[in-house]
């Protein structure tokens, strides 16, 4: 087996490496300083040092499915359920692009309110008041024809998270009426139809391998998606799975360099979970190799509501609305905030 800094040469080079040489790679003990010293100069070479924001507007906790992990399930009867009007959602906007912000993310539950046509609606309003912003949707598993319908209307890009791309730890993670196979008929849908996509998987979820994560990062190279959204497992008080660890900021950072050194050309999020779970998550996430930030827009009294896991935070630096701290911050881990859509780039032919 090759020696750590062959590893990294490898990987750097050839963007791939054998199964044994990743899991070799992913469970090694020892700093990873060389790892992300290779990524950030990866990413320094197509990105320079920008920083792409999205505005995050969580618009509806409520959600039909009742996935173990999740603290917005169906089940969770102890949840306080919101719906954001059309008219919120506008205002959302309104003042994100007075910030600045030219991505605007639409994210909820699979809420059966929001029918096409209502989503639709949403969506055509927002791509005429701000015809040079994008149009982000994360909204969950729906049809194809539901998928071209919000393209018609205007959105551009969908973030639908393939969570696991093992099949046995995919049924250990969902009830019985959700399968994998759905889920990348919808991402290969949405990548059909012209989207651009954002996938990605949870790290340190109950019952995941090393193997696992292999899978995840396989299905990845076939997916080839234009943005990779992975951050640590956090558990949520009032799931199945409530009794399960959280997962690991250093593992999470580990993969997000190994994600920047085989896709060099995605976007990589540093995550609110990873910030989460440690005060300086977001920028360790920037010096592993990620480039995008997604604070959040949601009206004040609503993102502690849009629960998730335990402690997420909402707050303070979290807010859209301190574009002042947060640029303070991208500043002092060596990177800058960009105002613009921020596109992936594409690999020159």
């Amino acid at each position: 087996m090759p020696a750590f800094c062959e590893l990294i040469e490898k990987l750097s080079a050839e963007r791939n490496l054998t199964d044994e040489e990743l899991k070799a790679l992913l469970e090694r003990e020892g700093p990873d300083d060389a790892l992300f010293e290779a990524a950030d100069r990866r990413r320094r070479e197509i990105y320079g040092d920008e920083v792409y924001i999205r505005g995050l507007i969580e618009f509806t906790n409520y959600c039909r499915n009742n996935c173990y992990y999740c603290g917005i399930r169906r089940d969770n009867r102890s949840a306080e359920r919101y719906r954001l009007t059309p008219e919120q959602i506008l205002f959302c906007c309104e003042e994100g692009y007075r910030l600045g912000f030219r991505t605007f993310v639409l994210q909820g539950g699979e809420d059966p309110y929001f029918t096409d046509e209502r989503v639709c609606a949403i969506v055509s309003e927002i791509r005429a008041r701000f015809p040079d912003c994008a149009i982000t949707l994360s909204i969950g598993e729906k049809s194809r024809e539901s998928y071209q319908a919000f393209f018609d209307a205007g959105a551009n890009r969908y973030l639908l998270r393939h969570e696991t791309a093992s099949e046995q730890h995919y049924g250990k993670l969902h009830p019985a009426e959700l399968s994998l196979a759905n889920r990348k008929r919808c991402l290969f849908d949405l990548k059909e139809i012209g989207y651009q996509v954002g996938s990605g998987f949870m790290v340190g979820s109950p019952y995941q391998t090393t193997d696992c994560l292999i899978e995840d990062l396989r299905f990845l190279q076939q997916l080839q998606p234009d943005m990779i959204g992975i951050g640590p497992y956090i558990t949520h008080r009032e799931t199945p799975f409530a009794s399960f660890p959280s997962g690991s900021v250093e593992l999470t950072l580990r993969l997000l360099a190994i994600l920047r050194l085989m896709f060099p050309y995605a976007l990589l999020p540093a995550t609110t979970a990873l910030g989460t779970l440690h005060p300086q998550g977001r920028e360790l996430g920037m010096k592993a190799g990620a480039n995008v930030v997604m604070p959040n827009l949601s009206p004040t009294d609503v993102r502690k509501l849009y629960d998730l896991y335990d402690n997420k935070i909402c707050t303070g630096e979290e807010s859209a609305q301190c574009r002042g701290c947060l640029e303070q911050r991208v500043r002092s881990a060596g990177y800058r905030i960009v105002t613009a859509v921020g596109n992936a780039r594409r690999e020159q032919p």
